[in-house]
């Protein structure tokens, strides 16, 4: 399946990127592979080599006798590889439930954080996309919701935005959900109308669309995919709450290259100075992660001066890795800031690495004690990484629904034409805290605040939208307003989802778009 996914990345220098040059793996040992093969059965080989030396749970995958990496076969190379990774991504059980570390409730026997990539997919965490710039969400069964546009984009040049309705597709008006979400089936839960809708805005290169504003009038539009550039500010403002109280709110979708985000986030962060905040609200709902140098960057905005110089989080690799054991590495080249060449077995993965264990370099002078996140199921990976590292240090609220849950992260590894992503290490706070894979839910023991509804019928920023409202009232009054309650009956705002049932309604719907915590750093660091 098609991720929805854009990385930069320096493609490794040709000829050394795949094992099969590695004098390692030239043995006749059965549980080595043959340097004799096509290029494919080459390839699949590297990808297991490359999993038992980095995949963080490498110690419990089994051995290449048994498991067999050639015997995945397909018509296309692609998905014979997408085959190998998924099957090979089911071996490593989380003893907290005994199922795999990889196991995803919405594809049982997909990989929920494996991938490999064609080449297709990588492009725009750089600052570049090349799509329609939009996405939509089911804000009732009957009713989907645009969630977010780009601006510059194809659509948002359009005239789409947040908030309004989608009424016809190219000319069909059979849009209504009709999945499975939270044990409930909607429609004949086929998942027809889903599966269209999806196709339409996320697999085709032109559209047709009907959307209805706010005010009740109509717009019908056409437009086709294109290069723009992205900014991962959606929005941002300050609201006067009275009482001395003024709200710095933010919408940031995605960690972007440092080149791209940072100046961004500079901007916002000094008209919140400027400005004499109180409070702040980081708005995350959709942000499927990105870069950890720009995770890093963003926590540094938000950190109190008091705790500048202590320790952020710590990253942990497998034993082959944290021991700096690793050979097969050594055929991954990149090329630094400066031009300068290295190879990822260069790289320190021990926990005496500073690289590994960053502490907080207190960036501007925003002084605050308190930080509000607005997070649900498209929250992930860099996303998540940014608030756990902030919860040792400072009041952290947490307002939505629950996160994705993806604790771990990953770096390129280029093994011919294809990009193997694969997680390679985990990460904790100061205190300690991390393996959140069921993700962050709100208003529970370790993460206080409220759980409710994305209010997708209200633009970014509004001061009515569900979500934002409870934290004004917050902020106001010292409580949260009351959460929405839902009705299964006919009313004047019907809900047909209980909270469970928009969750795992989000899930599905995000199931091919990217979450990833990507293992970069301004500055790489070798071993000396």
């Amino acid at each position: 399946m098609k991720k929805i996914f854009y990385l930069f990345i320096l493609v490794a220098a040709a000829g050394l990127s795949s094992c099969k040059k590695d004098k390692k793996t030239t043995t006749t040992d059965s549980n080595q592979p043959s340097k004799q093969g096509t290029a494919l059965q080459l390839a699949q080989d590297s990808l297991y080599l490359y999993a038992k030396e980095a995949y963080l749970w490498n110690d419990q995958l089994p051995t290449y006798a048994t498991f067999k990496p050639r015997s995945f076969t397909n018509a296309s190379d692609k998905t014979a590889l997408d085959n190998e990774m998924d099957a090979l991504s089911q071996y490593a059980i989380n003893p907290d439930g005994g199922k795999p570390y990889e196991y995803y409730i919405y594809d049982p026997g997909r990989a929920k954080y494996s991938f490999i990539d064609d080449g297709t997919e990588t492009g725009a965490l750089n600052g570049i996309k090349g799509d329609f710039g939009i996405d939509y969400n089911y804000w009732l069964v009957d009713d989907i919701r645009i969630t977010y546009v780009y601006p510059g984009s194809p659509a948002g040049l359009a005239g789409l935005k947040r908030g309004y309705q989608i009424v016809s597709i190219n000319d069909n008006t059979s849009l209504s959900y009709d999945g499975v979400s939270g044990g409930k089936t909607y429609g004949d839960g086929s998942g027809k109308n889903i599966n269209f809708v999806y196709n339409a805005i996320f697999q085709s290169s032109s559209i047709k669309m009907t959307v209805k504003r706010p005010d009740g009038t109509t717009l019908s539009v056409n437009f086709s995919t294109g290069s723009y550039a992205v900014n991962p500010v959606l929005k941002d403002t300050v609201i006067d709450a009275g009482a001395g109280h003024k709200i710095g709110y933010f919408v940031f979708n995605s960690f972007t290259s440092d080149a791209n985000a940072d100046p961004k986030l500079d901007a916002v962060f000094s008209k919140f100075t400027t400005q004499g905040i109180t409070d702040l609200v980081v708005d995350l709902r959709y942000n499927g992660g990105g870069y950890v140098s720009t995770a890093e960057y963003l926590d540094n905005l938000i950190v109190p001066p008091s705790k500048n110089g202590t320790n952020m989080y710590k990253t942990y690799f497998n034993s082959i890795l944290s021991a700096n054991k690793e050979t097969l590495l050594v055929n991954q080249v990149r090329k630094d800031d400066n031009g300068n060449v290295y190879n990822l077995s260069q790289i320190d993965y021990s926990l005496n690495s500073q690289y590994n264990t960053p502490n907080f370099v207190k960036k501007g002078s925003l002084n605050i004690p308190r930080v509000f996140f607005i997070i649900g199921g498209g929250t992930a990976s860099a996303s998540e990484l940014t608030i756990n590292n902030l919860r040792p240090v400072m009041d952290v609220q947490f307002v939505g629904e629950t996160s994705y849950g993806k604790p771990v992260g990953f770096f390129d590894i280029q093994i011919n034409k294809y990009t193997m992503f694969t997680p390679e290490f985990s990460t904790k706070n100061s205190a300690g805290q991390g393996d959140y894979y069921n993700g962050m839910t709100p208003n529970t023991a370790n993460y206080p605040g409220i759980a409710d509804y994305d209010g997708i019928d209200k633009d970014f920023g509004d001061p009515t939208e569900n979500l934002f409202a409870h934290i004004i009232a917050k902020v106001k009054t010292g409580t949260y307003s009351l959460p929405t309650k839902v009705t299964q009956s006919i009313s004047s705002n019907p809900r047909a989802f209980s909270l469970e049932q928009s969750r795992d309604k989000t899930m599905q719907l995000n199931k091919n778009k990217f979450t990833g915590m990507i293992f970069n750093s301004k500055k790489v660091k070798l071993k000396k």
